[in-house]
């Protein structure tokens, strides 16, 4: 090879380099490196998952915090005045008790008036006869409150169906745990309402009774005072002489 020719070719390869460098960057041959593709798929997996688990953890907290929300809330429904309503009505008919009222100072008075356990002779017998009336009276007077608060007591009962219903359907369609315990809490109320007409009834029925138990044994007192002041009248019959003729 001549020298020109030797001069020529590096001549030509001076002109390819300089012109390789004067290119622009995406002229160049782009290198791909598997590697450190495969680093970087997996770092962005991990860091979806990351954020898949986040997105996760607030659905969880916010369904704790609804699930919160719901077990405080309040029932709707409150039957307290209605089962505020049945107790004063039956406490109304209880005060209204005739002659002998539910006292212990009323009682006494009355037991030490008009039924006494035995009579003396100086006592009338217009005394006699206003203390037997007086005694039937209260005793018809105790039987007619009886049935006057039983009849309460019944009234009540179609208020305390429709109580039942309300709060069996508020209990069955509770939202959370307090709703549940405030249904239960007021059927509770609910029966204890009710025990406490079956004890106005009782109470009643027991108050007739006694105050019929009471004449009867005041009347037996009294009956053996009429029957002595009977058998003790007078010095009795006395023989005397008799002249049918002139």
């Amino acid at each position: 090879m001549t020298a020109d020719r030797v001069r020529m070719l590096l001549a030509t390869v001076s002109l390819f380099a300089v012109l390789a460098a004067g290119l622009p960057a995406r002229a160049q041959m782009t290198v791909f490196d598997p590697s450190n593709f495969s680093q970087n798929l997996l770092t962005a997996a991990r860091t979806l998952q990351q954020v898949n688990n986040g997105i996760q953890s607030l659905q969880n907290e916010a369904m704790f915090l609804l699930n919160q929300a719901r077990n405080l809330a309040s029932l709707p429904y409150s039957s307290l005045a209605q089962l505020q309503q049945s107790i004063g009505q039956t406490r109304q008919l209880l005060g209204q008790a005739q002659r002998i009222a539910y006292d212990v100072t009323s009682i006494d008075q009355a037991f030490i008036r008009t039924y006494s356990q035995s009579y003396g002779s100086s006592t009338s017998s217009p005394q006699l006869l206003a203390d037997a009336q007086a005694r039937w009276q209260n005793s018809l007077a105790g039987f007619q409150d009886a049935m006057r608060v039983q009849a309460g007591v019944v009234g009540n009962l179609d208020r305390t169906r429709a109580e039942i219903e309300a709060l069996v359907s508020s209990s069955q369609s509770a939202t959370g745990a307090l709703q549940a315990a405030q249904s239960g809490n007021q059927l509770v109320a609910l029966q204890t309402n009710q025990l406490a007409d079956l004890t106005a009834v009782m109470a009643s029925l027991a108050r007739a009774q006694s105050l019929e138990s009471a004449r009867n044994v005041a009347s037996q007192a009294q009956a053996r005072e009429q029957l002595q002041r009977f058998l003790s009248y007078g010095p009795g019959y006395q023989p005397q002489t008799a002249r049918m003729f002139h």
